[in-house]
């Protein structure tokens, strides 16, 4: 009982639990494939799941799944050469692992539990989830010339994290989450890619797919695509057409941009550490580097979300974001040995998925007291939890 106590630690202000209980859902989502496709899908293939079993569970089971792969990715891949075909010395995937992948939204709306809590952990997840996806698919290609080599893979990331983050902003100014319409398209994608993958093998896509180009261009040019034709131009259209229906949730331009400093701070000292790190601590040490840098990102982002949901302030900047900030500063001034930069690496990763842990668990403790709800439990309406 000790150790719990340790996740009895109030972030939420009164301020911002009163928000929570004002907070009603609204989002839209025009993508023609979730409409048609996906969403019917779902809703077909939740009817066989039973009525007692609560979403939260679905989400947390969902994204533990997506961490034991992320693991596997670690442990048969460390250093992100296995399916590179010319670094043969590296042992390749087991062709089992492209099988293992991992439903929760339309169980609750099914049994009527739908919660801000069951929102706030399932927005919660999905921000880590776009640090792993991308981590996943990786190992699909490997480096080399055939590759995505760390660099690039940091671009990528920088589109997909950015997709998210910008949704939750623009909730964040309209009250109004517009569904990405690449969200149920790149998950359909993924699966397609592990399936073929396991069926022709790593070695299929170590080739030219078009002319010069290589599968891994083509996906980078979609991702890229996708966000800077789409979720970018879609973003400010809907924040501007807020504005000028008088609908926007903050008063003023700078009220509503505030969330992105936080954002802003962390993309310009990941990408200053990133490609003038004295060492090349990005191509010493990919996995740790994205690990810190996402776990960081996830921490902001989730902050943001409780803002937007409880419609509170966000704050200017982030706690984590300002330590990663001063340990790259650090690290480029001093310009010390690769040993002491990936050593640094390494604490400020511990410590940044420690502290996001402990803010995460405890806001969701938080909030399940204040509503009488149970984490993995469907509670009858009108009775209290214990």
């Amino acid at each position: 009982m000790g150790l719990m106590r340790l996740f009895y630690y109030k972030y939420l202000n009164s301020d911002v639990i009163k928000g929570f209980d004002r907070y009603k859902y609204s989002s839209q989502d025009t993508s023609p494939f979730s409409n048609y496709v996906m969403h019917p899908f779902w809703g077909w293939l939740v009817q066989f799941l039973p009525r007692w079993l609560a979403p939260n569970l679905l989400t947390v089971t969902g994204f533990l799944c997506l961490v034991v792969n992320a693991l596997l990715a670690v442990y048969f891949d460390p250093e992100m050469y296995a399916s590179s075909a010319e670094y043969s010395q590296f042992p390749a995937i087991p062709a089992g692992f492209w099988l293992a992948n991992g439903m929760d939204g339309k169980q609750a709306r099914r049994t009527g539990t739908g919660s801000p809590v069951g929102e706030l952990l399932d927005h919660g997840l999905d921000s880590w989830t776009t640090l792993l996806y991308p981590m996943i698919a990786h190992a699909v290609f490997g480096r080399g010339r055939f590759g995505v080599d760390p660099g690039r893979l940091y671009l990528i990331y920088l589109a997909v994290m950015g997709q998210f983050y910008l949704s939750h902003w623009e909730k964040y100014v309209t009250g109004v989450l517009f569904l990405p319409w690449g969200y149920d398209l790149s998950q359909v994608a993924l699966v397609g890619l592990y399936l073929a993958t396991y069926v022709l093998g790593t070695d299929f896509w170590q080739d030219f797919a078009i002319g010069d180009f290589t599968y891994p261009d083509i996906a980078v040019a979609v991702v890229y695509g996708g966000f800077w034709t789409l979720c970018v131009p879609l973003t400010i259209y809907n924040v501007a057409k807020a504005f000028r229906a008088g609908t926007n949730r903050k008063s003023g331009l700078v009220a509503s941009v505030e969330p992105l400093a936080a954002a802003f701070l962390l993309l310009a000292s990941s990408a200053a550490w990133a490609y003038y790190s004295p060492n090349n601590v990005l191509h010493a040490s990919p996995r740790l580097f994205f690990t810190a840098f996402g776990t960081v990102f996830t921490n902001i982002t989730c902050r943001l979300i409780v803002s937007q949901m409880s419609q509170t302030r966000c704050e200017l900047f982030n706690t984590l974001g300002c330590l990663y900030c001063l340990t790259v500063a650090g690290l480029l001034l001093r310009r010390s040995s690769l040993q002491f930069e990936l050593a640094c690496l390494g604490c400020l990763t511990v410590v940044a998925v420690v502290a996001h842990l402990h803010y995460w668990c405890c806001v969701v403790r938080q909030m399940l007291d204040h509503f009488g709800l149970r984490a993995f439990v469907i509670v009858d309406k009108g009775v209290k939890a214990k």
